[in-house]
């Protein structure tokens, strides 16, 4: 199998190809999931669980389950502060946050809710957790996320945050998921809840002011004083996310010339052009999907999109358009590593063994150490916490990284930050971050990466995901000798849920989605596109191979 291009990819979609929002709110209430068909089942992901209503795998019942699920687990772990929840612009979040709400105050969780039910990106919620906790061994704070990401407007999605403010690790949302599927093949007997209203209006429940809490903080992450001084244009397209209304006070608070194209919120995403599979995917790492961006590039000096939940960036620059995800990442560890004196030398940089190899080089150039993990941010997570890892980032354009002082600023994936990092780096150094990539890539190498997408299903996706060295009969790839084969990440030893087979100047992974019915083959050359393509070519052959297995 093969991923081939839609010919709508890049285009504005038909409006017979959006979404139906009130059928789809519709079936979020009246569908009921069915805990004996797997596909119906709670099941956390790399990034909570995801689902539509209308195939029955995000619903009400999916929710509250979760939910109850979400109060027993903070009770037995002794988690008492206030429970922080956002969600986003996605059609099912309003719901399924009124969903939550009525079964969080009906167990008498103290609760922050956006002011005025604004949309609260994903790092904002992650900002307010640690912000809480600094300093306190007691009445820790957690938090929901109610979002799918990027996913297509169809999508809902749902995840816990703990008291270090990152996404769960496997054991707490395993523990989670076990006890809401048993909540729902009991009929949801056991669940607690409250009519809407009456939640809202709960003793349990108080207004947040997500907005003025992020960005009155923002200071302590970039150099809006480096920003300002320089003069440089800024545009900023929100992609009708959820950082929507944060942009305009950033530019105000910080006096930066910054204009935010649009802040137009659309559940259908009807602005939005096509991903490569003809689907709407607010993906900042796609071309296709951020063609609205790209019209940017001769307006500002530099311009940047968020992804639905703010935690995915997107950059534009007039010298080099799109720039790739992973050569900014980069480009930002070459930077922030050089620029934060106050940063832990011993503080290390974190990458997804399906991110970019170049940033290897960069952080053996700054003499650092690599720390490199399977795909997912949770990973992350602890090292940002305690300021062992200065930077963690992902191939799909998501980073977090620390305060000035080096202490945590996020331990969930910032769009907003990294964003705004591109702005401070074009000012500080005079050369936007394409231009900062050309000078590292003529030092170090300038690859060429692809990602092949097909779909897979659940049996699929399984057999992929067991994928071992032993499977890899040959000893070359792509005429060069083959120098390892992984399927456990070199920095904390966790199995990749998939393979990594790596030569000297090229490399391919392969997985299953954590998230969506389909695979992924990554991989990354540094001699030419031809060599790029042989690698794809035997990855193929090495998946075709696994999928065939009985």
């Amino acid at each position: 199998m093969s991923a081939t291009i839609h010919p709508l990819a890049g285009k504005l979609a038909p409006a017979s190809l959006l979404v139906d929002v009130s059928t789809l709110l519709s079936a979020y209430a009246s569908l009921r999931p069915d805990p004996g068909v797997p596909a119906q089942r709670v099941a956390f992901g790399t990034s909570g669980h995801r689902g539509s209503s209308f195939d029955r795998s995000f619903n009400e019942w999916h929710v509250l389950a979760i939910t109850q699920a979400i109060c027993e687990y903070r009770k037995g772990k002794g988690i008492d502060g206030p429970l922080y929840i956002g969600f986003d612009t996605h059609a099912l979040s309003l719901p399924a946050f009124d969903s939550a709400l009525e079964v969080l105050a009906a167990n008498g969780v103290e609760t922050m809710i956006a002011k005025g039910d604004e949309f609260t990106p994903t790092p904002a919620i992650s900002h307010a957790i640690l912000t809480h906790n600094r300093g306190r061994t007691a009445g820790l704070a957690d938090g929901i996320v109610i979002t799918p990401s990027h996913n297509p407007p169809d999508s809902g999605g749902f995840k816990y945050n703990p008291p270090n403010g990152g996404p769960a690790d496997t054991d707490v949302t395993g523990w989670i998921q076990n006890r809401a599927n048993a909540l729902l093949e009991g009929g949801l007997k056991e669940v607690r809840r409250v009519p809407a209203e009456q939640a809202r209006r709960a003793a349990t429940t108080h207004q947040h002011d997500f907005i003025d809490a992020y960005v009155s903080d923002l200071a302590q992450v970039i150099d809006f004083d480096a920003i300002r001084a320089s003069g440089i244009h800024l545009g900023v397209d929100p992609l009708g996310g959820a950082g929507v209304h944060y942009w305009a006070p950033i530019a105000e608070r910080y006096k930066l010339d910054l204009t935010v194209v649009s802040e137009v919120v659309d559940p259908t995403f009807r602005f939005m052009t096509a991903d490569w599979d003809g689907k709407i995917r607010m993906d900042p790492s796609s071309s296709y999907a951020m063609q609205r961006l790209i019209g940017l590039k001769d307006r500002y000096d530099v311009a940047f999109a968020c992804d639905t939940d703010h935690d995915r960036h997107g950059i534009v620059t007039r010298s080099g358009g799109l720039l790739l995800p992973n050569n900014y990442l980069a480009v930002l560890v070459d930077y922030l590593f050089q620029q934060r004196p106050a940063w832990n030398t011993a503080a290390a940089v974190g990458k997804t063994l399906v991110s970019t190899a170049l940033i290897d080089r960069v952080t053996k150039r700054l003499g650092r150490t690599l720390y490199e993990v399977p795909v997912g941010f949770k990973w992350f997570v602890d090292g940002l916490f305690d300021g062992s890892l200065g930077f963690g980032g992902e191939e799909s354009a998501g980073a977090s990284f620390l305060r000035k002082d080096g202490t945590v600023w996020a331990t969930d994936k910032d769009g907003i930050a990294a964003a705004l990092m591109s702005a401070e780096m074009t000012a500080r150094r005079g050369r936007d971050p394409y231009e900062s990539y050309r000078l590292l890539a003529a030092e170090l190498g300038d690859p060429v990466s692809d990602r092949v997408e097909a779909p897979a299903n659940a049996e699929q996706k399984s057999k992929l995901s067991k994928l071992s060295p032993a499977q890899v009969k040959s000893t070359e790839l792509a005429g060069e000798k083959i120098e390892s084969v992984l399927d456990r990440a070199p920095g904390n030893g966790a199995a990749i849920g998939g393979i990594k087979v790596i030569s000297a100047s090229g490399w391919f992974a392969a997985r299953p989605s954590g998230t969506e019915d389909i695979y992924k083959i990554y991989a990354e050359s540094f001699q030419d596109k031809a060599h790029l393509q042989a690698l794809l070519q035997e990855a193929q052959q090495i998946v075709d191979v696994a999928l065939a297995a009985t």
